[in-house]
């Protein structure tokens, strides 16, 4: 079993697959990096404190301190009003394959940064079992 380093950043190997076979879209520059960062590891190899794809998280803004409840998923199932925010953003980017208690950092369309903290993962895919979403 893969086993972590602190600051390592975790992917399943279905989700790379699937992340690379986006070539309809254009993989934002924050994206190709991280993937190009990111360690792979069999789905059921992931340890359950990692954000993958479909991941509930609770982050808390590291300005305002407020916290929000948001959902990583694919660009088609997007919808960021109700927290459902796709890899391809820069916040949902930031968030693949970090940890709990990771700092997430991003920047906004105006240049703007932005972090926060990883709180709390709600529910991980392949942590209930499921390891083909």
């Amino acid at each position: 079993m893969h086993k972590p380093q602190d600051g390592e950043r975790l992917l399943t190997e279905i989700d790379f697959a699937r992340l690379n076979n986006l070539h309809s879209e254009q993989l934002p520059p924050e994206l190709v990096d991280t993937l190009d960062s990111l360690d792979l590891v069999p789905s059921r190899e992931i340890p359950p404190d990692i954000v993958t794809m479909y991941s509930q998280v609770i982050v808390e803004d590291l300005a305002s301190k407020k916290r929000r409840k948001l959902t990583l998923c694919y660009p088609n199932d997007a919808e960021p009003h109700q927290g459902f925010i796709s890899v391809l953003s820069p916040v949902g980017a930031s968030l693949l394959g970090q940890r709990v208690g990771a700092i997430a950092r991003w920047r906004t369309p105006n240049g703007d940064g932005c972090a926060a903290e990883i709180v709390t993962l709600l529910f991980q895919p392949e942590a209930s079992g499921d390891y083909t979403t």
